[in-house]
């Protein structure tokens, strides 16, 4: 598929569309460089498919809320999305996803609704609520990506370990807003990830929970000067310091010390951090009981 017409395809749309609906094999969608400006769908009936980008190639929208549609429409968060991937057993590989609009409010870039979705060295690129990990039985793996943005922009209910990445903060805020469904015993887990903070950023917080239930974990990442003593916040409800679960273990960097962090965050010892492992997070037994069978993404088997 390429923009200039030397593919089989012009548009990364009509290209997905173009896939068989519920296929029994893997298919192979490849994406030139180039930058595509459109709003892409992955369609629920799409599975089993493996997108790779090559050479910087991107897919740009720039929906936000309150943006009014010709149909008289207002646009929420839930409408804003640039990429969409709402299909089981989908690897996205080498691409950029962004959503230009800009600081306008919420303005999703890569919003996922389906089970087992990788995304490799991908960049998802916004500003608040740049990726939303909407399903509430799925779970996701990221590895090498790079997600940038300023308020709760990595948030949502799905299980998703981000391995080795890099998560850039343009503001200071808060980096997630999990919304972890009480029946999940994982909710996001930063492992081996390295958190970067944009000149003049001073003041941010690791998380805050969108719902109460919500699960948050860094592993052995790096985090800057900017994260505040306190690390976490209870979105001005202190119920929701009961029933979240916010925990760090071998965190390095200036923002590491936990002397100052709030009373209701915990500090895992080596063996509650030997718990995360892909084979637990991922297992069908620890999540919904929408999950039919153990998970290892296919970046780890290889």
């Amino acid at each position: 598929m390429a923009s200039d017409g030397s593919g089989d395809y012009r548009s990364v749309q009509e290209c997905l569309d173009a896939l068989p609906s519920k296929p029994t094999t893997w298919r192979t969608v490849e994406i030139k460089p180039g930058e595509y400006r459109e709003k892409v769908t992955l369609d629920v009936y799409k599975d089993k498919v493996h997108i790779i980008g090559h050479d910087g190639a991107t897919i740009v929208w720039d929906d936000h809320t309150g943006r009014v549609e010709p149909d008289g429409h207002v646009m929420t968060t839930y409408d804003t999305w640039t990429f969409s991937v709402q299909a089981d057993d989908v690897v996205v590989e080498n691409l950029t996803i962004s959503n230009d609009a800009g600081e306008v409010g919420q303005a999703v870039a890569v919003e996922t609704r389906g089970d087992r979705i990788e995304f490799v060295n991908c960049r998802m690129l916004g500003d608040q609520d740049t990726f939303f990990t909407k399903g509430y039985a799925s779970r996701l793996y990221l590895k090498g990506c790079y997600i940038e943005g300023t308020t709760d922009f990595i948030f949502g209910a799905s299980i998703t370990l981000f391995d080795s990445c890099t998560i850039h903060c343009k503001k200071d805020s808060y980096i997630t807003a999990a919304s972890t469904t009480e029946r999940n015993r994982y909710g996001y887990v930063f492992r081996n990830c390295t958190i970067t903070a944009a000149e003049g950023v001073s003041k941010l917080y690791l998380g805050r929970p969108w719902k109460q239930t919500a699960k948050t974990v860094f592993l052995a990442c790096h985090l800057p000067s900017a994260i505040r003593p306190e690390g976490w916040h209870n979105w001005n409800d202190r119920r929701r310091e009961e029933h979240s679960f916010y925990a760090e273990w071998g965190c390095t960097g200036e923002g590491a010390d936990r002397s100052g962090r709030v009373a209701w965050s915990h500090a895992l010892t080596d063996e509650q951090a030997g718990e995360y492992t892909p084979e637990k997070i991922f297992a069908f037994k620890t999540g919904s009981e929408a999950f039919r069978w153990d998970w290892m993404p296919r970046s780890l088997e290889q």
